[in-house]
């Protein structure tokens, strides 16, 4: 592929792309122009290029197509069935199809010194640095954490699977600086196309001496290699990754000693996550100063996120730190979808805490998302509208965590199913006046107590529901009611007249007829028919269903 050539069509094949047929779409490119003689056509040369992830997943496939003359135009959604007259619009007549246009959904930003750790903590990296080049021994480690498990999160996957060069380089750069030789990605089994695009780059490195003895005749030695994950959340914590890499049960152990002093196989180990290593190429092109021009006091350059939920445009979107939550979910990323009333946005993924409507001003960095009660994490957000449960939301990432946890510890294992136990009481309508009480004190001692982050953090999404929603609790627990009808057991199921438009939409969505509709008629709930799925009223625009 030229990066000369006068017209570039450009095809986005991350997963997300892969998964909604690009690799069809590149076929029927690759057919049409060389069936129609393109290049001869229209006196230029015409190459089909595969990209990484855009961002924009939710409107895969994605298509950009560069002239001289237009520029650079993006199309969604593409279907192979559409190649030919794109290309005879576009290509050959030169008419941008503009009804076929992606529209501009959000913009992306270059990544920016001040670098904080990306993967959730925050550590500052040139400090974490500078403590393994100070730790005596011949033979040090870099690992790179890509174990990204917090459900709905994918920054690290698409990096590795659109530039993996860039970790390879930041890696063999932090090696340089600690004195280190070699390096081990640690990435989990379930993304197979990182994996073999990572492979790929590592294979062509070796092949031109940019790895392995005497790298490029500089006398630095580095090796470099990938150890795959069985997929444990816990294993995104650093001790219990190398734990799982010396071929161990994945689980934490106690620190001190620090990584950076007694590590992997007891040797200096620095471990930073793809994000961060991603940010140093760059760092070291263009400068601390340049990259410390973006961001907030304490937090420096950019951030991506993977936005997920009831938002109208979800995918990854990289933004300054210090842009507000506002700002991401409403100018970035749309606003909320079908128009409904935003709630919460869940921040820093199963650990995080939840941001209401009243401080949607939160800037995005490590230290306010803290006092608001959330965190950075690895970059998850997930947004939620008026029919979301925050006391389902709560049982919902406490689940998650209480499987993931290893069980080493006393304040993980049991605490967090005790919890658990109380939430489900009261989603079911079986709550106490007390639980309320007794779950912001196992909270706060589990936070304390536990061993690991997995267990300082879990209880997280409890603490900040009670504190921003407290009366859906009481609620639950004193009317036996869910105000936002989503737990199953506290629900009426019925419609209600007045707002009921009578479109039919709950007829369709039922999959168990349970729904008696006629065109100009109010729709009817069969109870005795209803298995309580919920369909109908998640396709109710209009709250008709209760």
């Amino acid at each position: 592929m030229s990066e000369n050539a006068a017209i570039k069509i450009l095809i986005c094949q991350g997963t997300g792309g892969v998964s909604m047929g690009a690799k069809e779409v590149e076929a029927e490119f690759v057919r049409v122009i060389a069936e129609k003689g393109l290049s001869a056509v229209v006196g230029k040369r015409c190459d089909v290029i595969k990209t990484g992830c855009r961002g924009l997943c939710a409107n895969d496939v994605l298509v950009d197509i560069i002239t001289e003359e237009q520029g650079r135009v993006t199309y969604d959604f593409v279907k192979p069935e559409e190649v030919e007259n794109i290309v005879n619009e576009h290509i050959v007549n030169m008419t941008i199809l503009e009804k076929r246009k992606a529209k501009p959904y959000y913009n992306t930003f270059v990544k920016k010194s001040g670098l904080r750790g990306r993967g959730g903590g925050g550590f500052p990296t040139g400090m974490k640095w500078s403590f393994c080049a100070a730790s005596p021994g011949k033979l040090k480690y870099v690992i790179c954490n890509a174990d990204e498990g917090d459900p709905g999160a994918f920054m690290d996957r698409s990096i590795l699977e659109g530039d993996p060069y860039c970790i390879i380089e930041g890696m063999m750069i932090a090696g340089f600086a600690i004195g280190a030789t070699y390096g081990y990605v640690y990435v989990r089994a379930e993304y197979p196309l990182a994996i073999e695009r990572l492979q790929m780059a590592i294979d062509v490195c070796y092949e031109k001496g940019y790895l392995g003895k005497n790298v490029m005749g500089f006398g630095f030695d580095f090796d470099l290699r990938i150890k795959k994950g069985a997929g444990a959340f816990v294993c995104g914590e650093e001790t219990a990754l190398m734990a799982s890499i010396e071929g161990e049960r994945g689980m934490p152990r106690p620190r001190p000693p620090f990584p950076a002093v007694k590590g992997l196989w007891g040797k200096p180990t620095n471990i930073n996550n793809v994000e961060t290593f991603a940010n140093v190429r760059h760092i070291i092109l263009k400068g601390a100063e340049w990259y410390a021009s973006l961001g907030t006091e304490t937090t420096k350059g950019t951030k991506i996120f993977a936005v997920t939920g009831k938002v109208k445009h979800t995918g990854l979107v990289e933004v300054p730190a210090g842009m507000t939550v506002r700002d991401v979910i409403y100018s970035v990323c749309g606003g909320i979808a079908n128009n409904r009333k935003f709630k919460a946005v869940q921040a820093g993924g199963p650990s995080g805490g939840c941001i209401p409507a009243d401080i949607l001003d939160t800037p995005v960095d490590y230290d306010s998302l803290i006092k608001a009660g959330a965190m950075m994490g690895s970059g998850g957000l997930v947004v939620m509208d008026e029919t979301t449960c925050m006391v389902d939301v709560a049982r919902f990432f406490l689940n998650f965590t209480r499987d993931e946890s290893c069980g080493k510890c006393v304040p993980c294992r049991i605490g967090l199913k005790a919890m658990l136990d109380i939430l489900e009481k009261i989603t079911e309508g079986r709550g106490e006046a007390s639980d309320i009480e007794k779950l912001l004190e196992m909270g706060t001692t589990i936070k304390k107590a536990s061993l690991c982050g997995l267990g300082q953090t879990a209880p997280n999404p409890i603490l900040s529901t009670i504190k921003y929603f407290r009366q859906e609790y009481e609620a639950h627990i004193n009317d036996k009611r869910c105000p936002s009808n989503c737990c199953k057991e506290l629900l009426l199921w019925q419609v209600i007249p007045e707002k009921c438009v009578k479109c039919g939409a709950c007829l369709k969505a039922c999959p168990v007829d349970a729904i008696k509709w006629e065109k100009g008629q109010v729709a009817e709930l069969i109870k005795e028919k209803c298995t309580k799925c919920k369909s109908c009223y998640d396709a109710c625009r209009f709250m008709a269903i209760e």
